[in-house]
């Protein structure tokens, strides 16, 4: 069992080398497009979840967690070549919507904000 931090560190490094890999290396054109928001190392090191987003939304997410499935082997085999821990955690990968809940969250609220204007404009009776 490693400590919080020591797993945290461990996450940070996996998310950035796996987003170097699916950017320069990963050819799967089911993957374009795809980011990574975050990664959560378990205290044992023997699950990696990753958490990922892609630019057209949710529309893709089976499309986008297949090819990750598909590459998956090939993904942890790079990752253990670069970070150095004695047993590589497997990699568990699951659709993030936090980024289009804020994007839904920032349109309601600029709507809001413009209706708010538009109600407080001088020579406006309500």
């Amino acid at each position: 069992m490693v400590s919080q931090s020591r797993a945290l560190r461990i996450s940070q490094r996996i998310k950035e080398d796996l987003a170097e890999l699916l950017l320069y290396e990963v050819s799967d054109p089911r993957l374009a497009g795809v980011f990574i928001t975050y990664v959560k190392v378990d205290r044992e090191l023997s699950f990696a979840s990753v958490f990922i987003s892609a630019l057209e939304g949710v529309e893709r997410e089976s499309e986008i967690i297949e090819g990750l499935s598909h590459a998956a082997g090939f993904l942890r085999r790079k990752l253990a070549q670069s970070i150095d821990i004695r047993s590589f955690p497997q990699l568990r990968f699951n659709w993030d919507p936090i980024p289009e809940n804020a994007e839904r969250v920032d349109k309601i609220l600029s709507k809001l904000k413009s209706e708010s204007e538009e109600n407080n404009e001088p020579g406006n009776s309500n």
